[in-house]
């Protein structure tokens, strides 16, 4: 990415993209509620995202070995959600673990954050707008 885009439009890229893939992973989850044996799916970003971000500042802790835990920094372009199953999920008569009003709820909570993220995308974006035409 050129300099005239910030590690925040990387980070909010990043983000929006993570929530597109955690809608696609609710909606199969909702869809997926009266299937007999379906085991619902639960996905968490923030914390490989505040990884490759270096929020915790130990980016200047590295490893040695390829097969060492990495513990900071990190490529926002290599951000990757942790996917497993849901351990939270009640198994119904038929094995069923989908929770519906918590995803419906985890479905509205992301539509949120997607939004917002949107929004400071386009106030960035209004900003450099407004940059290159010279305050007008």
């Amino acid at each position: 990415m050129s300099d005239l885009f910030d590690k925040t439009s990387s980070a909010l890229k990043t983000a929006i993209n993570m929530r597109q893939l955690k809608h696609g992973l609710i909606s199969s989850n909702i869809a997926n509620a009266d299937t007999p044996e379906f085991h619902a799916k639960k996905m968490d970003f923030e914390d490989a995202l505040s990884r490759a971000l270096d929020l915790d500042g130990m980016r200047s802790m590295t490893t040695s070995n390829e097969s060492h835990f990495s513990v900071g920094g990190g490529s926002l372009a290599n951000t990757k959600p942790d996917i497993y199953e849901n351990p939270e999920g009640a198994v119904s008569q038929d094995g069923n673990t989908v929770d519906l009003e918590k995803e419906m709820a985890g479905l509205a909570e992301n539509t949120i954050m997607y939004r917002a993220a949107l929004q400071l995308i386009n106030k960035k974006l209004a900003a450099l707008k407004y940059a290159a035409g010279d305050g007008r």
